[in-house]
């Protein structure tokens, strides 16, 4: 498949929706990123799972002929998108160790102004490992120009068309994964470039999540994450076009199904331009990199239903390398190492081979059976998608360690959180606004809370605590935020006389000081009550498990062929 066999897809970058609707809205150049752009989108999310793919090459490729089985071993990582951690075995020359090492690209991880705390460590003192992978749609080489577009694209802003977390468990018995639907609406945070001090301004209202690439580099796709979803981020991977079709070649193929026979083109040429027979079939190179970024075809025709073709094929690759992939030539291999390093971009704590072999060799304890992957729960806006309630629950799953398959073993309560750097100041020196968030979809706001749990604080000595009328924010749950370090013991210091858990006290810059939001978890009562929680993954993130080798993608009938 050459870039210009794909340039028609490059319409299909906005809609969600059908394929109709996404060619109108590309007419409409939708936040400035339709046209040409979208397409990489699609492209952006073959590089995703060539994220995953290059993982497994790379580590193979870096050592010298005389180690294949170690080699081999490698690429049984579980790793599914990190299969990226690609050159792990250090058994090459010290000088070609050191060139793969000049190969990778590195950037800041987080050019926020928010830094959210790493998770408290469990009983056992693990703390889980978060790692964002970003499939980038750039153009600026001759072979990502072939492979993502319209040649007026080219050293154009790229987008983060692919956005997917990778959770590994503290006890590294079971990995999440969550896909960001690449047009979801949200906030981009305010960025600061580390190397020259240019400040990307926070977007003015929402915006296409894919945008925040464009803000100062990879570390504003963190950042916004973490503002989102409130879940510390340790790593980020990024991958290009070429990554996915440098690197599929190294398992040898991997299989995928369809219910029908398929071609993706419309009568106006959009579309990826796969073309496959019903049933499973092994694609790689350029026509793995066509299944990753088909949408037109695929279901509905919507970017929702491509992160689902994403997912099978991920899945499948890790089964794959798991039972020991065709990687029996070091040339090759070499070569794919070569290549793979070249297509990454990695956080200053993934910067060397040896690091990504490290990262990799805990990723690949998980087995199959528990890799859970999600795509985030939305609902449409026009063309667009916006998280949901459930998308929220889904986000918590992730921050408090609860494995998304169900099968979590009974966990030994978390350790003491550490105490503040800044111990609490004296309660009646404790400034506290309180809000009413009472309100929910079903039920208006809940009259006189935030007077209500206000005295309820000055009763129990924080004079200072003051109801604030002026904000009706909605939280499900009971809430306290703080600005900087030097209140969270004071923030800490009120949860505690409440009897709010640790786990609802958040730092936060929404707020100038500590802030106290009285969710609809107490629309009634002076005594608080934590509610049970409910640690099911909501229906809406269509979970697919990794050892699932049944799934086959529904084909739109609009786009089959006899």
């Amino acid at each position: 498949m050459t870039r210009s066999s794909v340039q028609g897809e490059d319409t299909d970058e906005g809609a969600a929706d059908a394929p109709e609707r996404a060619q109108t809205v590309r007419g409409d150049g939708d936040n400035g990123v339709d046209g040409a752009k979208d397409e990489p989108e699609g492209a952006a999310l073959g590089a995703e799972g060539g994220t995953g793919e290059g993982t497994g090459d790379g580590t193979a490729g870096e050592p010298d002929a005389p180690r294949p089985r170690r080699r081999r071993r490698v690429l049984r990582w579980t790793a599914v998108v990190l299969a990226v951690v690609l050159a792990g075995t250090a058994g090459a020359g010290y000088l070609y160790y050191e060139h793969l090492n000049d190969n990778i690209k590195q950037d800041a991880l987080n050019l926020g102004d928010n830094k959210v705390a790493k998770p408290t460590p469990n009983a056992a003192g693990q703390t889980p490992l978060n790692i964002l992978v970003i499939g980038s749609d750039a153009r600026d080489s001759e072979e990502n120009q072939q492979l993502g577009g319209a040649r007026e694209t080219f050293g154009s802003t790229p987008l983060a068309d692919v956005q997917m977390l990778v959770h590994l468990s503290a006890d590294r018995s079971n990995m999440s994964v969550v896909s960001m639907p690449r047009d979801t609406l949200l906030e981009i945070p305010r960025c600061t470039d580390p190397d020259d001090g240019e400040v990307y301004p926070a977007s003015e209202g929402r915006v296409m999540t894919n945008q925040s690439l464009g803000h100062g580099g990879p570390g504003c796709t963190v950042a916004t994450w973490q503002e989102l979803t409130g879940i510390h981020i340790d790593h980020f991977v990024m991958v290009d076009f070429a990554g996915v079709v440098s690197m599929a070649d190294a398992v040898g193929g991997v299989p995928v199904c369809v219910d029908a026979n398929i071609h993706s083109r419309d009568a106006g040429g959009h579309g990826s331009g796969l073309k496959l027979e019903k049933g499973t079939h092994p694609v790689k190179g350029e026509q793995a990199l066509q299944w990753l970024r088909t949408r037109y075809g695929f279901e509905d025709g919507s970017d929702l239903a491509r992160a689902k073709a994403q997912h099978m094929y991920l899945n499948a690759m890790v089964r794959v390398l798991r039972e020991n992939a065709t990687l029996s030539s070091p040339n090759r291999l070499r070569r794919l190492a070569e290549e793979a390093t070249e297509a990454l971009t990695v956080d200053p704590d993934l910067d060397s081979v040896k690091k990504l072999y490290d990262l990799s060799d805990e990723l690949r304890k998980v087995k199959p059976e528990r890799i859970t992957m999600t795509t985030m729960p939305n609902r449409y806006v026009g063309a667009r998608v916006e998280p949901t309630e459930d998308a929220e629950q889904l986000f918590r799953l992730v921050r408090e360690d609860i494995a998304l398959d169900g099968k979590d073993a009974k966990k030994k309560p978390d350790a003491e959180p550490e105490p503040p750097a800044d111990p609490a100041a004296p309660d009646d020196e404790i400034a506290v606004q309180v809000r009413n968030g009472t309100r929910t979809d079903e039920l208006g706001t809940a009259p006189g809370r935030a007077n209500t749990v206000s005295g309820l604080l000055v009763d129990r000595g924080f004079t200072k605590a003051v109801a604030d009328p002026s904000v009706l924010p909605s939280e499900d749950r009971t809430v306290i935020r703080y600005p900087s370090a030097d209140l969270e013991g004071d923030a800490r210091r009120v949860a505690k006389s409440l009897g709010v858990p640790a786990s609802s006290v958040k730092r936060s810059t929404d707020v100038s000081g500590v802030t106290l939001v009285v969710g609809a978890d107490w629309r009634e009562d002076t005594a608080y009550r934590a509610p049970e929680s409910d640690d099911r993954t909501p229906e809406s993130a269509e979970a697919l498990n990794g050892a699932d080798d049944s799934a086959c993608m529904h084909v739109n009938p609009a786009f089959t062929w006899s």
